[in-house]
């Protein structure tokens, strides 16, 4: 049942429960919030506002409200409320609003770097998604003409597009990582390119060629970390009149062979223990292990360790070519599903119904954020069950090897860029019933 309300009326309503358009001074959006910076919080009555038809959760955060909206529905709510206002909108990237959350009071250093991996990872989720999908339809493609339509033009053009990010990952993380670190972007790629350059192979140490891309990403985050350092070093004693010309030299030379003889080789051994680890563990540990993983990732979400995963997914990808983790800690989400369905079954709340109604169908496309704010969070018992639902739904998924060929996607879109797709489905079924049916047994509070 999609709300009563039209973007305009949402924004109106909103305005007049913050304390109006004198107590707000910046409108901006992302993904899924309408993000207001307020004058006087003590102007905000937050049991009204997250009551407001429409809004699916509120968080509140150094003097900013994050309205929960959905996605599709914030932009338009976001335009209007700056329509009403006056105030021009910004849009908010994934990335920059890390960098925001940074200077909450309780940041400790490892929250600080968990914050900097995400920052450098997610301006290529686009990336991910888009050559992601290509490599899903020709993958489908290949398999309804029993491989006859890779031996076509279009099923060649398609096979460049969908690898498209990975044949240049390293020079993307690259760039990002310096940015983040503090170095010169483009000598982050440049270092990138270093341990990527097809020229290494050409290069004997000890009577051993070198190995081009040896270590993938972690190798490249060490390297860049190193080099940023570094360069920054280096400016502080090289001559102003001269630092456009030997701070390069000088950070190529040492980093370039500082990457070489010790970086890149720690990397590949970072690498190479952390892809057996996870085959190890899921192959060893079969259903509980991916029990272990979909049950206890939706938690680790909350508390934004999860950011830690992300180089890891993209190392599993660029040395092995396939991620057996993803499809199981999706499962998170597909056990949320199934909690929900079982709160709307159950409940006689009409607003939450509505909620509800309006969140499932980005929450089944892979967008979890509007149900965990505006349903089984703040029910609490709810939230267990999606956890138990997420935790049968990995434990399929470890017992069927079901991996994940790209990233960037999660949700009934993951099955698309998958080795099993029949296999993921089943194992998305499994979350959807288990979450149900946990939510059922465990009961809740139905709000008044």
């Amino acid at each position: 049942m999609p709300n009563s309300l039209n973007p305009r009326e949402i924004a109106e309503n909103i305005l007049s429960v913050v304390g109006g358009k004198e107590n707000v001074t910046q409108v901006a959006y992302c993904m899924t919030r309408l993000r207001l910076a307020i004058v006087d919080v003590s102007k905000v009555d937050k049991d009204v506002l997250k009551n407001v038809e429409g809004v699916m959760g509120v968080v509140e955060q150094a003097g900013q409200f994050q309205i929960v909206l959905g996605p599709g529905k914030v932009t338009k709510v976001a335009n209007e409320f700056g329509t009403i206002t006056g105030m021009k909108v910004g849009e908010l990237d994934e990335a920059k609003i890390l960098h925001d959350e940074i200077k909450v009071k309780n940041a400790t250093p490892f929250k600080l770097m968990l914050r900097k991996i995400a920052s450098i990872f997610i301006p290529l989720i686009p990336a991910f998604i888009g050559c992601g999908l290509v490599m899903g339809i020709n993958n489908i493609a290949i398999k309804a003409t029993n491989g006859a339509f890779a031996q076509t033009t279009v099923g060649g053009i398609l096979v460049v597009l969908g690898g498209a990010v990975f044949y240049g990952l390293n020079l993307f993380v690259g760039v990002n990582a310096a940015k983040e670190f503090g170095g010169s972007p483009m000598l982050g790629g440049t270092m990138a390119a270093v341990i990527t350059s097809p020229a290494l192979a050409k290069v004997m140490i000890g009577g051993k060629p070198l190995l081009p891309g040896r270590g993938g990403i972690i190798a490249v985050l060490l390297v860049v970390a190193f080099s940023s350092w570094f360069e920054k070093k280096v400016r502080k004693v090289v001559p102003e009149i001269l630092e456009l010309f030997l701070t390069p030299l000088i950070v190529v030379l040492v980093s370039g062979f500082a990457a070489i003889f010790i970086l890149q080789p720690l990397g590949g051994i970072i690498s190479t223990s952390i892809g057996s680890a996870v085959k190890t563990a899921i192959a060893g540990g079969g259903a509980v292990t991916g029990f272990i993983l979909g049950g206890t990732f939706l938690p680790l979400v909350m508390t934004g360790l999860h950011q830690g995963l992300t180089p890891i997914h993209a190392d599993l990808l660029k040395t092995t070519g396939e991620n057996l983790l993803l499809p199981i800690l999706a499962m998170a989400g597909a056990g949320q599903i199934g909690a929900s369905i079982a709160v709307l079954v159950k409940t006689k709340n009409k607003r939450l119904k509505k909620t509800i109604a309006s969140a499932l169908p980005v929450g089944i496309m892979g967008i979890g954020e509007p149900l965990i704010y505006g349903v089984t969070l703040p029910l609490g018992k709810p939230f267990l069950g999606a956890c138990i639902g997420g935790a049968f739904g990995g434990a399929a998924q470890a017992v069927l090897k079901v991996a994940s060929t790209s990233m960037g996607l999660s949700g009934l879109p993951l099955t698309v860029i998958t080795n099993k797709p029949l296999s993921y489905l089943i194992g998305v079924i499994v979350a959807y019933i288990a979450g149900f049916i946990a939510t059922k047994i465990l009961g809740f509070e139905d709000p008044e």
